[in-house]
């Protein structure tokens, strides 16, 4: 096998651990190749950090989350208070899981009235004791990886809502929408997406044109994208803010 068909599987296997099917036996079966295989497979992505090894199988690595959150903070934190600029007294908004949303959310805290919808289990710790906002909580499977509430009933749930502003995360953006490691957050994505009156995608120069994981919320309304990137790639989105500008 090349060299580049094994860095292939490699990136395939790590996106299947990402989405919770870690099993030995059950990525052997999804991409067609014997356990002893995916144990050598798993053997070089643990090496790199990328995914901790278990009885059986693997799991994303705890490291990865925090690795996430501290990953281009300076950027994120621009995106964060370029984000917060645009939200008004009393609006309604619905906030996605995710870092960069996150720090958006610390930002929410003295905005009186606010009603905020999530999934993420950050931004219900950031905004839990804010008597000013009123705060609904998505339910849902928790997806301990990404600390996010998803499924059918988050999407349900999320449907009864007309929000003024929805605040979009994500892992990485082309021109097929947003790359998500899991189906059930591609789906609540565009759910969320739908109910907004504005739309925002929360994107920093890290995740244009990048495809981590093989499903897509393509966000068939138009966006803006709020970024630190100087160049964006074309077709990413309807509308840019360079997070630099509101600096």
């Amino acid at each position: 096998m090349t060299s580049d068909a094994r860095r292939d599987r490699l990136e395939r296997i790590a996106a299947e651990v990402a989405a919770g099917r870690g099993g030995v036996e059950e990525l052997g079966a999804a991409l067609g190749v014997s356990v002893a295989t995916v144990r050598r497979d798993l053997g070089v992505l643990a090496a790199d950090g990328r995914v901790t090894r278990t009885y059986g199988g693997a799991v994303v690595a705890e490291r990865r989350l925090r690795d996430k959150e501290v990953a281009n903070r300076h950027g994120k934190r621009a995106i964060a208070r370029c984000a917060a600029a645009l939200v008004r007294p009393g609006d309604v908004l619905i906030v996605d899981a995710g870092t960069t949303t996150a720090a958006l959310a610390a930002r929410l805290r003295d905005v009186p009235g606010l009603t905020v919808v999530t999934n993420g289990v950050n931004t219900v710790s950031l905004l839990a004791e804010c008597d000013g906002i009123d705060l609904i909580v998505l339910g849902g499977r928790l997806r301990h990886t990404s600390q996010a509430m998803v499924g059918p009933s988050a999407e349900a749930e999320v449907r009864r809502v007309v929000a003024d502003r929805v605040f979009l995360g994500a892992d990485g953006l082309s021109a097929h929408g947003i790359s998500c490691p899991t189906p059930e957050q591609a789906a609540l994505k565009d759910a969320m997406a739908a109910q907004g009156r504005e739309v925002y995608v929360l994107a920093d120069r890290a995740k244009l044109g990048a495809e981590p994981f093989p499903y897509v919320a393509p966000v068939a309304r138009g966006y803006t994208l709020i970024t630190d990137a100087a160049d964006v790639p074309p077709g990413l989105a309807h509308h840019v803010i360079r997070a630099e500008e509101a600096a």
